[in-house]
């Protein structure tokens, strides 16, 4: 029987698929050779594939533009990214030559958009959507980038107290805003109704009584967000339409309403088993909202999502090496690699988030369970299941083995570097890896260097005092 971890994967999924592959028994990722990156950069170090950005931003777009001329919809097709799902420059430059959309949740994000202005990364008329719960800073400045010229800039109110704080700001502007619905939450959630957005109940009178006959604001938007994501479930087709009846309602009483807004939520392949079929949903959506204008007659919406992980969580990956391993009883042989995995993917273990783990090399080796564990001395810091087969599989090796075992975690490209907190003080001042930009020139070769090296412990002991 065949037992090499090679035949493991060949015989459990379709392998090759897209974005990995084998060349000289070593893993590939969108052909780029990992082992040469190794040899270039050592170990450990996360990197950014930045064509992979762009290819997420076409298809969303390829697949609605395709749904709505074959339902022959009306309305326009907008894709945002949302800055707080990675703030780095060189991604946000990277989806900006697709020309999106910008999506911010805080105050802080503005200085963001001032700053891409001020670098003609972005002009005033680029659409801009501002969500999150909004400070008096936040509002302020959402404000001024409207004095500013930014003319499609929608405020979308999270409360209804939100407006009356907006309209205690002075200026001259007609402000664009839209309603941000409150869902009712999957009912295993610790609560019934997330605390973001308003109660769909309220929504007409809020809209009636505070901004129908107020021309200092225009209603522009209805949003929804579903926080488990976009889903061919009852539950969230429940969610969608309770959204997008009260949409029908609004337009009705609102001339200005013009956009619906279904959020985030497209899902990301999470393991190499990972079946979800994109077009049937977006084309299930698209009949949806056109069946229920036709049918109340009023004119179709123009379609706004707010795709953060979707974008860029693909195209992220880190890379350990194996330094020892630990074999704690009869069944339990433990990897240890060399960083700490609560620092370098918290979300796997704050919120027990999957992603795709694929050894480097080895691939011929016999396989067998594994379980991972980051260098630090906490309890938490491990990963030992994978999304699909509940366990970690993973080549086996003799210690005496000339070259290390290589482990990547891929589709990392998703909040890890702001929830871990970049560039800040590490947990047991475990430095944060090294930082690799990935990218092809305009012949297709590829190109790669070096954003930023290994955190030094000086670094973490000037944020700490020591070296005042």
């Amino acid at each position: 029987m065949k037992n090499t971890y090679f035949d493991l994967i060949e015989q459990s999924f379709y392998f090759p698929q897209e974005g990995f592959d084998l060349r000289d028994d070593s893993l590939t990722f969108h052909g780029v050779s990992l082992k040469y990156l190794i040899k270039k950069h050592g170990t450990p170090f996360r990197f950014i594939y930045l064509p992979k950005i762009g290819d997420q931003i076409k298809k969303s777009r390829n697949l609605f533009n395709r749904a709505i001329k074959k339902n022959k919809y009306n309305g326009n097709y907008h894709f945002c990214y949302c800055t707080k799902c990675n703030h780095f420059y060189h991604v946000i430059q990277e989806a900006l030559k697709h020309n999106v959309n910008l999506e911010t949740s805080s105050t802080f994000d503005i200085d963001l958009i001032v700053n891409l202005y001020k670098k003609k990364k972005i002009d005033k008329s680029r659409i801009i959507v501002h969500n999150g719960y909004k400070t008096d800073d936040y509002l302020q400045k959402i404000v001024n980038l409207q004095e500013m010229g930014f003319t499609n800039s929608i405020i979308v109110l999270d409360s209804k107290e939100e407006l009356d704080r907006l309209l205690s700001i002075k200026t001259n502007e007609v402000l664009k805003v839209g309603i941000r619905m409150a869902i009712n939450e999957e009912a295993q959630s610790a609560y019934y109704t997330s605390r973001l957005g308003i109660p769909h109940n309220e929504v007409i009178d809020f809209f009636t009584d505070k901004i129908r006959d107020n021309d200092k604001v225009e209603l522009k938007m209805l949003h929804f967000f579903v926080d488990s994501g976009i889903k061919d479930t009852l539950y969230y087709w429940g969610e969608f339409q309770k959204a997008l009846q009260l949409y029908v309602r609004l337009k009705k009483e609102s001339v200005n309403l013009t956009s619906f807004n279904l959020g985030g939520g497209f899902p990301i392949r999470n393991h190499l088993g990972f079946e979800y079929d994109y077009e049937y949903m977006i084309n299930e959506i698209i009949t949806n909202i056109k069946d229920a204008c036709t049918k109340e007659e009023v004119p179709e919406p123009d379609i706004f999502t707010e795709f953060g992980r979707y974008t860029v969580g693909e195209s992220g990956a880190i890379i350990f090496e194996v330094l020892e391993q630990k074999q704690q009883n009869d069944t339990e042989r433990w990897y240890i690699v060399n960083n700490s995995l609560m620092n370098t993917i918290p979300d796997a273990w704050s919120i027990h988030e999957k992603f795709i783990l694929l050894p480097i090399n080895k691939w011929n080796n016999p396989y067998g369970r594994v379980n991972i564990g980051g260098i630090s001395c906490d309890h938490s810091d491990y990963y030992n299941s994978e999304d699909l087969n509940q366990e970690v599989l993973l080549p086996l090796y003799e210690e005496k083995d000339k070259e290390p075992l290589y482990l990547g975690f891929f589709h990392t490209g998703a909040y890890q570097d702001s929830i871990s907190g970049y560039g800040g003080i590490k947990h047991c001042l475990i430095p944060a890896p090294k930082h690799v930009i990935i990218d092809r020139d305009e012949k297709g070769n590829i190109v790669d260097f070096v954003y930023r090296e290994e955190q030094s412990v000086s670094e973490m002991f000037q944020i700490l005092g020591y070296n005042q």
